[in-house]
C-alpha cells in the first residue's frame, strides 16, 4: 500500500486535538502553578492566557493546514517556508524528545496511578538493580502499554480512531462531571470566596526541608513568576498540532483540521479553566500548594467522594493518561514517516503497512519511547525542550508571513483569522515568554537549544548517506 486511506471525519480529528490535550496535566501541575504565583487570580490568569495562546495558534495553524493537506502537518508547513534544514530540525526535536518523550512520561503517570489498584506496580518496586539502570514494574508496565497502543495502531486508522473516540469522550465525560461536582460541593463551603478574597496579592512559597517561606511578588519579579507557573499550564495544553500530522487520512481536510483545531482547543481551554475554578471551590489556596505529590486532582476527589476518591481519581487519570497516549502515537508515526520520504529518516519508515498506516515508524517511535521510560529522565527532557517546542511554534507561525509574501497566489481555504494582527500578537507574546524562561531557567532552556543544535550535524550525514525513497 502506497496512500493513505481518508477515513477520518471532523469528529475524529477534534477527538485527536482534545485527547492528545488531556493527559495527566491538568490533575497535577496546578500545584506547582499555586506555589509559583500564590493567588487565585494569578494562577486563573497563567490559565486562562496559555488557553488563549494556544487557540491563538491553532486559528493560526488552520490556514497552514489547509494550504497542505498532507501527512507529516508542522513538519511541512515548516519545510515549505523555511526549507529543509529548519524542518529536519523540527522533526529531529519532536522524535528524540517531544513526542517519545511525552508518549514516555504520560504511560509512566499511567502506571503510577494504575498502581493505586495493583500496588504491585508501584515505582519504588524495583525488580532489576544494574547500578546504572534501575528497573521497575512500573516501567515495565508503562512499555507494555506503549506497546500495546502501538499495535492497535498499526492495524489501521479505523482501530486508532475507536480507541481515541472512546477514551477522549470518557474522559471529557469524567472531567466535566469532576467540575459539576466540585462547583456544587464547594458552593457551600466558603472556601472558593476565600481563595479569591486577595486574588491579586501574589507570592512564591518556598518549601525546604520541610520549612516554608513564602515571598510576597511583585513587578518584574512578578512577571517573571507568571512566566514559569505557565510552564504547566502550557505543558497540559500542547499536543493539540499532533491532529495535522496525520492529515493524509482526515476528509476534506480543508475544513476539517482547521475546524477540529479551533474546536478542540477551545473545548480542553474552556474544561481547564472550570477544573481550576473547581479546584480553588474545594481546596484552601495552602492545601493546593502542598498536596501530596502534587496530585491536586486526587485532594479534590477525596474533598468531594471521601477516601473512594483517591480510586475515582486514579481511574479517571488512568483513562486520561491512555487516551492521551493514544492519539499522540497514532499521530507521530505519520511525522517519521513524512521524513523518511524525504530521505531523512530510516529508509524504511517511508512505507505502508497492509492497513495502509506507516507501521514501521510506528513501532520506531514504540522503541524509543520506551527507552525513555527505562532511562527515568523523560521528565528532565520535557523541561528540557519546552522551551524549543515554543520556539517551533513561533517559527511556523512565523512561516505564515513568509509563504504570504512568497506565494501570494497560493490556494488558501481557510485564512488565518484576524491576520497579521492575531498571529504577530502570538508571535510578540511566544517571544516574551522564551526570553523570560532563558533568564529564570537558563539551564533547561540551554539545554533544550543544544538538542536542537545536535540535528544540525545529523542533518548533514543524514544528507550524505540517504536518498529520497520513490512516492
Amino acid at each position: 500500500m502506497t496512500e493513505f486511506k481518508r477515513s477520518l471525519g471532523l469528529m475524529d480529528a477534534v477527538m485527536l486535538v482534545s485527547g492528545s490535550m488531556i493527559g495527566s496535566g491538568i490533575f497535577i501541575v496546578t500545584a506547582g502553578m499555586t506555589r509559583d504565583l500564590g493567588s487565585a487570580g494569578w494562577l486563573m490568569l497563567a490559565w486562562l492566557v496559555a488557553g488563549l495562546l494556544t487557540v491563538m495558534a491553532a486559528l493560526s495553524y488552520g490556514e497552514l493546514s489547509g494550504m497542505m493537506p498532507k501527512a507529516g502537518g508542522q513538519y511541512v508547513y515548516i519545510q515549505r517556508a523555511f526549507g529543509q534544514l529548519t524542518a529536519f530540525l523540527y522533526g529531529w526535536t519532536v522524535f528524540t524528545v517531544i513526542q517519545t518523550g511525552v508518549i514516555a512520561a504520560v504511560a509512566v503517570a499511567f502506571a503510577k496511578f494504575t498502581a493505586v489498584f495493583v500496588p504491585a506496580l508501584d515505582p519504588q518496586n524495583i525488580l532489576l538493580d544494574l547500578g546504572f539502570l534501575k528497573i521497575s514494574a512500573a516501567q515495565l508496565f508503562a512499555i507494555g502499554s506503549i506497546l500495546l497502543l502501538t499495535w492497535f495502531n498499526t492495524r489501521g486508522v479505523k482501530d486508532g480512531k475507536a480507541v481515541q473516540t472512546v477514551f477522549t469522550l470518557a474522559k471529557i465525560i469524567a472531567l466535566l462531571a469532576l467540575i459539576l461536582f466540585g462547583l456544587y460541593i464547594g458552593s457551600g463551603t466558603g472556601v472558593l470566596q476565600e481563595n479569591f478574597k486577595n486574588m491579586w496579592s501574589a507570592s512564591q512559597l518556598l518549601i525546604t526541608d520541610g520549612v516554608e517561606n513564602t515571598i510576597p511578588l511583585s513587578g518584574m519579579a512578578l512577571l517573571s513568576a507568571l512566566g514559569v507557573a505557565m510552564v504547566g499550564s502550557l505543558f497540559s495544553s500542547d499536543a493539540w498540532n499532533n491532529v495535522t500530522f496525520i492529515a493524509g487520512e482526515i476528509k476534506d481536510p480543508q475544513r476539517n483540521i482547521p475546524l477540529s483545531l479551533f474546536l478542540g482547543t477551545l473545548i480542553v481551554t474552556g474544561l481547564y479553566i472550570l477544573a481550576n475554578v473547581s479546584y480553588l471551590a474545594l481546596l484552601p489556596m495552602h492545601q493546593i500548594q502542598t498536596a501530596v505529590a502534587d496530585r491536586v486532582g486526587t485532594a479534590a476527589a477525596e474533598v468531594m467522594f471521601g477516601d473512594i476518591g483517591v480510586y475515582l481519581m486514579a481511574g479517571l487519570i488512568m483513562i486520561s493518561t491512555f487516551g492521551c497516549n493514544n492519539g499522540l502515537i497514532l499521530a507521530g508515526g505519520r511525522l517519521f514517516y513524512t521524513m523518511a520520504k524525504d530521505g531523512l529518516f530510516l529508509k524504511r519508515a517511508a512505507t505502508l503497512n497492509g492497513n495502509s498506516v506507516p507501521g514501521f515508524a510506528l513501532w520506531v517511535q514504540a522503541i524509543w519511547a520506551s527507552g525513555l521510560c527505562l532511562s527515568g529522565r523523560y521528565g528532565d527532557l520535557l523541561n528540557y525542550t519546552t522551551f524549543a517546542s515554543l520556539l517551533f511554534y513561533i517559527v511556523t507561525i512565523a512561516g505564515l508571513f513568509v509563504l504570504r509574501r512568497k506565494e501570494p497566489n497560493a490556494g488558501r481555504p481557510y485564512k488565518a483569522f484576524l491576520y497579521p494582527w492575531l498571529p504577530a500578537l502570538y508571535i510578540i507574546s511566544a517571544l516574551a515568554f522564551c526570553a523570560n524562561l532563558l533568564i529564570s531557567t537558563p539551564v533547561y532552556t540551554f539545554a533544550g537549544l543544544l538538542i536542537v543544535s545536535l540535528g544540525i550535524p545529523v542533518y548533514y550525514w543524514q544528507k550524505k548517506s540517504s536518498v529520497p525513497s520513490e512516492a
